[in-house]
């Protein structure tokens, strides 16, 4: 008799392997099969949620410089001061950094889609109201609000990546893709801000945010799959609480740091209160049951290595973004769409290191080598823009400079990211994957600060001295593109120090089932 004609009821269907077999997919819930297919129409499809991820990764961190170069456009549009004007970049700042921890544990407890979607709605929504804002309060809001969904969909991003891609040679080709992308996310933000702000408006910095986020909401619906949710959610409040105060504390204190210098009170008063903070965060951390950022996740050397040079980077990095982009447009006279152009070469650069660091280098080398030659190549670049003057000329003090920077960031980014998730445990993958962010908003928050005084108060000296404006703009220039030279060169030996040796370790088992959170 056959397996299709045997009755489910015979006690000795159980002796028959073949009826045995065929009898399983009855047992199957509905629900459990649909996710599954579900599922696996995600992984046919891939390289398509790959670039909806990448599209929403890229409107995170595009828009933390975008608005620079559209800022002097919004400020004669809504009338408000100079003092005031920092407050445009530095909202977004503060509710992204802060608030990134507690993102990559809600898509942990919440799943991954769902999380990601609330994002990108949240983020269009707030794109929209800066976009519409009539005054210089409105506009603030709507950054902070940015910042607030940012925290939300980053974390989401990059462990829905992990999670899509568990071949080692594909994810080395997705970690690639992702990891340009971290990387020059700004430099895209300064061409892209500086051509809206030109052909269009000011507004439109904002605004295109709801077309990247349109795209990313519709292939997130379309592609990645609705799984249920198991178990009950836990949530670390008291962890909360304090990581986010104490991450709050510390971009606020440096951003301070930058306008009213390292011995105002007020800085001093949120630098210590950030300290106090976060020594609490780790104290509570080792004493609940449900820790928003296990110290299992940190206890991996790898790992920490792979934090500390993303955050290291960005410091360093953020350099190139802000100071030469003023010796571009102040000193040797670019408009803002010649100065988002300029950056083109560094961004080809980077695209073409990451990608062969991630596809061909990692797997042979591991990431010891590759983020400190990283750091090491980055270093070198910096130094190349120590050479600019007042009559500089772009194609020999600064393209040189740009190419290889590019270079450096590609080995340093994709490898670190790559190694910054893999081997995590599914459970933990959204808040492993929300420290990469963190540490790159922090860094460049830190680099940010600790650079603007050096700028500054080189800038003083040198017009103290009687030298003339752009020369002594020019100098400042220069101190500051030297300090950032000595971070990349400190960070090559501390990583190298930190980093383990030899290849990374195969994807943590059931990585590839994450997909059902």
């Amino acid at each position: 008799m056959s397996a299709t004609t045997v009755p489910a009821s015979r006690p000795d269907d159980a002796a028959r392997p073949d009826v045995v077999h065929r009898e399983i997919p009855r047992q199957v819930a509905p629900d459990a099969s649909a996710e599954a297919a579900a599922a696996a129409r995600a992984h046919r499809h891939r390289w398509l949620v790959l670039g909806v991820l990448g599209i929403a990764q890229l409107m995170v961190v595009l828009d933390a410089t975008i608005m620079n170069v559209a800022l002097p456009a919004a400020q004669n549009a809504l009338v408000f001061s100079d003092s005031d004007r920092q407050w445009v970049v530095t909202a977004y700042a503060l509710a992204f950094g802060s608030l990134l921890p507690l993102g990559g544990r809600l898509s942990d407890l919440f799943g991954r889609r769902a999380t990601l979607l609330v994002g990108l709605f949240g983020f269009a929504g707030a794109s929209a109201l800066g976009g519409a804002a009539q005054n210089f309060e409105v506009l603030v809001t709507a950054r902070a609000l940015q910042g607030v969904f940012g925290a939300l969909l980053a974390p989401a991003c990059l462990s829905l990546l992990t999670t899509t891609f568990t071949d080692p040679k594909e994810r080395a080709k997705a970690f690639g893709v992702f990891g340009a992308l971290a990387g020059i996310g700004g430099a895209i933000g300064l061409l892209l801000g500086g051509a809206l702000t030109t052909y269009v408006s000011w507004r439109w910095a904002l605004y295109i945010n709801l077309a990247f986020a349109a795209v990313a909401i519709a292939g997130t619906a379309a592609l990645l799959p609705r799984m249920k949710r198991s178990g009950r959610v836990h949530l670390d409040l008291p962890g909360t609480l304090t990581i986010s105060a104490g991450l709050f504390s510390l971009v606020y204190g440096f951003s301070h740091a930058e306008t009213d210098g390292w011995s105002n009170g007020v800085t001093i008063g949120f630098l210590a209160a950030s300290a106090v903070l976060l020594v609490l965060f780790v104290v509570l951390q080792t004493r609940v049951s449900d820790p928003l950022l296990p110290m299992r996740v940190l206890a991996d050397r790898t790992r920490s290595g792979a934090y500390l040079a993303v955050l290291i980077s960005g410091a360093g990095m953020f350099a190139v973004f802000l100071y030469l982009t003023y010796y571009l447009q102040a000193v040797l006279g670019f408009s803002a769409i010649r100065t988002g152009v300029a950056f083109l070469p560094m961004v080809v650069a980077l695209v073409f290191m990451a990608q062969i660091a991630n596809t061909v280098l990692l797997r042979r080398m591991g990431p010891r080598i590759l983020v400190t030659l990283g750091m090491a190549v980055a270093a070198l670049g910096m130094s190349d823009f120590t050479v600019i003057t007042v009559e500089g000329d772009y194609a020999t003090q600064v393209l040189p400079g740009l190419i290889v920077m590019g270079m450096g960031i590609g080995l340093i980014f994709a490898p670190a990211m790559q190694a910054a998730i893999t081997g995590i445990e599914a459970r933990d993958s959204g808040v492993a994957s929300a420290i990469v962010n963190t540490a790159q908003q922090v860094g460049g928050s830190v680099g940010l600060a600790l650079l603007g005084t050096v700028a500054g108060d080189a800038l003083t000296s040198h017009l103290g001295k009687g030298d003339d404006v752009p020369t002594a703009m020019v100098e400042s220039y220069v101190t500051t593109f030297w300090w950032a030279t000595a971070i990349f060169a400190v960070g090559a030996v501390l990583v190298g120090l930190l980093l383990r040796s030899g290849r990374l370790p195969e994807p943590a088992e059931g990585t590839e089932h994450v997909m059902a959170h």
